[in-house]
C-alpha cells in the first residue's frame, strides 16, 4: 500500500492526530497540505504549520503550509486553489480540525457551542464543498474524524452540545457517500477505539496521568492510511473504528500502539464507544 504522489489536504494538521496522519503519508512520498490556524507557537500546545511542514519533508514527503481558519469560507476556497495549483490536484481531504467542550445544555456558553458547530459540523460541509471540484477529477477520498452514531442515552446526558456537532459530521459522511457516488468519491469517518494521547488531551485534563490508559496517535494514522489507500469505494460510507479497520487489513497486534508500553493498565475507551 502506498500514497506516493497523492495530495492530501489535512485540516488541523499542526499537531496531534492530524500531524500523525500527515507524517504517515509523508513516509510514502505523499504531498501534504498542512491547513491549520497555528502559524505561531502556542504557549501550551506544540506544533505549527511550519514545524509540521519541515517534519513532512524530513520524512520524505512534500509539504505546503497554509494558515487557514476552517470557519472562513473565502479562506478555505483560496486554500484549495493554492493546494491544487501547487501540487496539480487534490486526492484526499482529511477533516481533522475540531473543537471540544464537555458541558451540558444548562451550562454551555452559546459562543462555545457556535465554535464547536462551526469547526466540527460546518467545516466538514464547507471544506468538502470547496474540495469537491478537485476530488471529482481524482475520484478521491473524504475522511472525517468523527464517531459512530451511538444513540445510547449516556452520550447525550452530560454533553449533548458536543455530541450533536460530532454526530453531525458523521451524518454528513453518510450523506456525502451517497451524494458523491456518481463522482467515484469515497467518504468515511474514523474514530479511535481508545483514548489517544495528544497534547490537546493533556491540556484538557491538566496532566499526563491518564496516558497510561491511552494509545498513541500512530494507530489513527495507520488506520487513516488504510482508508485513504482503499480503492473503488469498497469501504465508502462506513463509520470506522481504528482498531476495526486495522484488523480487517490484517493487523493482529496492538501493544506497540500503547503510550506507556510498560503499563498493564486497562485502556480507556474513547467517547461514544461502549
Amino acid at each position: 500500500m502506498s500514497l506516493q504522489g497523492k495530495t492530501l489536504f489535512i485540516t488541523g494538521a499542526s499537531r496531534g492526530i492530524g500531524r500523525e496522519i500527515a507524517l504517515r503519508a509523508a513516509r510514502d512520498g505523499a504531498n501534504i497540505v498542512i491547513a491549520a490556524k497555528s502559524a505561531e507557537p502556542h504557549p501550551k500546545l506544540p506544533g505549527t504549520i511550519f514545524s509540521v511542514a519541515k517534519e513532512v519533508e524530513d520524512a520524505g514527503g512534500k509539504a505546503l503550509a497554509l494558515q487557514v481558519d476552517v470557519r472562513d469560507e473565502a479562506a478555505v476556497h483560496q486554500a484549495m486553489v493554492k493546494a491544487s495549483e501547487h501540487f496539480g490536484g487534490i486526492d484526499a481531504l482529511v477533516n481533522n480540525a475540531g473543537a471540544i467542550k464537555l458541558t451540558g445544555v444548562a451550562h454551555i456558553e452559546l459562543k462555545r457551542f457556535d465554535l464547536m458547530h462551526q469547526i466540527n459540523t460546518r467545516a466538514v460541509l464547507l471544506c468538502s464543498q470547496a474540495a469537491l471540484p478537485y476530488l471529482k477529477k481524482s475520484g478521491g477520498h473524504i475522511l472525517n474524524l468523527s464517531p459512530p452514531l451511538n444513540l445510547a442515552s449516556k452520550w447525550f446526558a452530560q454533553y449533548s452540545p458536543y455530541t450533536v456537532t460530532k454526530y453531525g459530521m458523521s451524518m454528513l459522511t453518510l450523506g456525502m457517500s451517497e451524494e458523491f457516488a456518481a463522482y467515484g468519491i469515497s467518504v468515511n469517518s474514523l474514530w479511535p477505539q481508545t483514548m489517544i494521547a495528544t497534547a490537546a488531551i493533556e491540556f484538557q485534563l491538566g496532566s499526563r496521568e491518564s496516558f497510561k490508559h491511552a494509545r498513541t496517535p500512530a494507530i489513527m494514522a495507520d488506520a487513516a492510511h488504510v482508508i485513504l489507500d482503499s480503492r473503488g469505494r469498497k469501504i465508502t460510507g462506513r463509520l470506522l473504528i481504528d482498531e476495526e479497520i486495522l484488523r480487517e487489513s490484517g493487523v493482529a497486534e496492538f501493544d506497540h500502539y500503547r503510550f506507556d508500553r510498560e503499563s498493564d493498565a486497562a485502556l480507556i475507551p474513547d467517547l461514544f464507544i461502549d
